[in-house]
């Protein structure tokens, strides 16, 4: 075996292959990857690809969750307004501490359901706030507005899906900031909540129609029909005719108005709790407080979670979620309706 290393044969004539890996290697042009270095950045690629897809699912999943029930801490019994005011308050601090509507640029702008699902909250905020403006915080409707209450309204006002100059998210903290200020000053006398049975009707008012313009939006399931009357105007219009509405959603829309209706279910369940609260002298008053449980009760029933949310037919073997949540919305508009009967006339 010694001529395996002699001059006239060498290594290369003994091992062929080697030669031919040397001559590979000289025919690489310099910097070049070789294939175990072009595997190993593959690998390194689609591993970086995994844990994006993994931080993006874990996100997106994380975001999906609803707001649990609010657990408030105890206000002032003393000063009624107290409990609506706080609660109205947790409700935008949900908002301001994670909006989804207006995101840009991070994985939660692939959700639809809680973004919608923040949407309904908001617009039940919004009524909360304008009727306080309006008529909760003032003796009469030609006395002053409150400053505070006109600041929140005004920041609340803000177009939610706008992510810059300004920001929703800094409105909606403005507006946060704008009820402390009116909690204070309700504490030391200098604002003021009447609850009054007429100031109650109002609120109940709009909160009836409300829920009617979202059982309008639920009615999606028949095929056949294109048009509806509009529960929220159920009256003649100016026109002398009755409002229809267009209830031909597509398919893609079916789940965005069913979680922005459980959003606006879960901000009256809350908005009903503290009228409960506030306004108890009152509901005793006029023997209305069964009705406000009854009320709770079928809002509370609206927070459930399919896994699909169905739109099949009334002899389809899938169910139609749209129109089983629609019947609960009904019947707590039903509920209200009858409310402020009993406020108006009991």
């Amino acid at each position: 075996m010694m001529h395996v290393f002699s001059r006239d044969y060498g290594i290369f004539s003994v091992f062929p292959e080697l030669e031919e890996l040397k001559v590979m290697q000289e025919n690489t042009p310099q910097g070049m990857p070789t294939g175990s270095a072009k595997r190993r950045f593959g690998r390194w690629i689609l591993l970086a690809f995994i844990i994006l897809v993994v931080f993006v699912l874990v996100v997106m999943f994380i975001n999906s969750r609803k707001p649990d029930r609010l657990f408030l801490k105890k206000a002032d019994s003393k000063v009624k307004g107290t409990t609506f005011i706080l609660v109205n308050q947790e409700l935008v601090k949900q908002m301001m501490e994670n909006w989804l509507p207006n995101d840009l640029f991070w994985p939660t702008i692939f959700l639809d359901n809680m973004p919608n699902h923040q949407i309904g909250q908001l617009e039940v905020v919004r009524y909360n706030v304008r009727v306080l403006r309006d008529n909760l915080s003032r003796m009469r409707t030609t006395d002053k507005l409150d400053p505070n209450a006109e600041a929140a309204f005004t920041a609340l006002s803000h177009d939610p899906y706008k992510w810059w100059f300004p920001s929703a998210e800094s409105r909606w903290e403005l507006g946060y900031q704008n009820l402390g200020s009116f909690y204070q000053n309700l504490l030391t006398g200098k604002s003021h909540f009447y609850p009054r049975a007429d100031n109650l009707v109002q609120l109940l008012d709009q909160y009836a129609s409300l829920m009617g313009g979202v059982n309008t939006r639920l009615i999606n399931a028949p095929r056949d029909i294109r048009k509806t009357l509009s529960i929220e105007k159920e009256k003649q219009n100016n026109a002398g005719g009755p409002q229809m509405v267009d209830i031909d959603i597509p398919w893609y829309k079916i789940d965005d108005n069913f979680y922005y209706a459980q959003g606006v279910a879960y901000a009256l369940y809350e908005s009903f709790k503290a009228i409960k609260v506030d306004f108890k002298d009152v509901l005793a008053d006029k023997n209305s407080m069964e009705l406000v449980d009854k009320i709770l009760e079928v809002l509370g029933r609206c927070d459930f979670e399919p896994l699909i949310v169905f739109n099949g037919d009334p002899a389809s073997i899938f169910a139609n979620h749209s129109l089983n949540l629609s019947g609960l919305f009904n019947d707590a508009r039903q509920k209200t309706n009858s409310l402020i009967v009993s406020l108006t006339q009991g």
